[in-house]
């Protein structure tokens, strides 16, 4: 498609993908029920013209019309939103805005938002704080609780553990971790591969580690507390995780079912620094620190407190992005200095497909945007 482009934009086009792409999330791909929320929305998100918030309306038209059949691309949704306008919501392969998507790993950027609250509220008291200060006494034998290992390289993915869900032979790989009933024991049970804070590798097991904590912290269940802290006043209903542990524990590495019109205000949160209708749901100290660059995974792709941040192309220039990202094109994009948000659900797991979503931002949204 990008055959079409011109010369300079195919090549911000061709860099943009690139980035994504050697960083491609992989995971497990069983096929997934259509999962309809109980509840309709409770209260629609605001919609305007594209003009209205300044962005070319053809220039989005083409980004649809433009799509080969939806069997062969096999995207669900794409909605974008500026300026707190929703100004594109289309949808395909049997979906539409009351399905539930599985938003698999892009999860772990809504366990980010979630750690956040617990550091503000104080039940965290920092991330600096050993892992042991809040799991040792539930698991008084775990190998890796006798290190240094912090609440900061849980987020980061430093924990040291050998634990690399990108390599099918590490030790702690995702696929490993799901065999067992206990996940976060499985996790703590894992030899050190490193020092603490030395490497950063992709590892779900200590994302779920991270719900343990929230869980002990805030005296309730994942999903309790994040229906009071968060998705209440956003106004997201009827959110599904998924569970192991006999049902004991939640997958806050993964598997959280979603609206993508929810995906989209968990953008918006963080665009506005977690102000929501008025109220600091999340500190923007949080969301600043969440959101910027502390490491690269596996030295390659820039990796916050489970977001990634990420340079996009902007009418010849680079403005700074961060992305939510998800097996088979699950993708929240927010990008702060345009006043934009955009998802994508998708079915392309482990496939080059699910990049489609970073052509479309290159060669369509990014440029409808006409002022800044």
């Amino acid at each position: 498609m990008t055959s079409a482009l011109p010369a300079k934009l195919k090549n911000i086009g061709h860099a943009l993908m690139l980035l994504f792409v050697l960083g491609s999330v992989q995971g497990c791909s069983s096929p997934e029920p259509l999962v309809r929320a109980a509840d309709e929305l409770s209260a629609p998100l605001p919609s305007a013209q594209p003009s209205e918030v300044e962005m070319d309306g053809a220039l989005l038209r083409q980004a649809v019309s433009d799509l080969p059949p939806e069997s062969e691309h096999g995207l669900r949704s794409m909605l974008v939103m500026r300026r707190g306008k929703l100004v594109l919501e289309t949808y395909w392969n049997g979906r539409d805005g009351n399905v539930q998507q599985d938003i698999r790993s892009a999860t772990k950027s809504v366990t980010s938002l979630l750690l956040g609250i617990a550091v503000d509220r104080g039940l965290v008291k920092s991330v600096q704080e050993p892992v042991r200060t809040y799991l040792g006494s539930i698991y008084p034998e775990s190998a890796l609780l006798k290190q240094d290992v912090k609440v900061e390289h849980l987020l980061t993915m430093r924990s040291g553990a050998a634990c690399n869900d990108h390599d099918g032979g590490s030790p702690g790989q995702e696929d490993k971790m799901y065999r067992e009933r206990d996940w976060v024991g499985f996790f703590l049970a894992l030899p050190m591969a490193n020092p603490a804070g030395e490497a950063a590798h992709y590892c779900t097991g200590g994302v779920v580690a991270l719900g343990r904590i929230l869980a002990a912290t805030s005296k309730a269940s994942v999903p309790e507390f994040a229906n009071n802290a968060l998705f209440d006043p956003l106004g997201i209903t009827g959110a599904r995780w998924s569970r192991f542990d006999n049902g004991r524990q939640t997958d806050t590495g993964g598997h959280l079912f979603l609206r993508p019109q929810d995906m989209l205000r968990i953008g918006q949160l963080v665009l506005q620094g977690g102000v929501w209708n008025g109220r600091q749901l999340v500190s923007r100290a949080w969301i600043e620190q969440s959101t910027r660059e502390h490491t690269r995974i596996d030295n390659r792709r820039p990796y916050g407190y489970l977001w990634w941040p990420q340079p996009a192309p902007y009418r010849g220039r680079q403005v700074r992005a961060i992305l939510a990202d998800g097996n088979g094109g699950q993708y929240i994009f927010v990008v702060p200095e345009l006043e934009l948000v955009a998802v994508f659900t998708g079915g392309n797991y482990n496939s080059r497909k699910a990049q489609r979503p970073f052509e479309i931002m290159s060669k369509y949204i990014l440029p409808a945007v006409q002022a800044p």
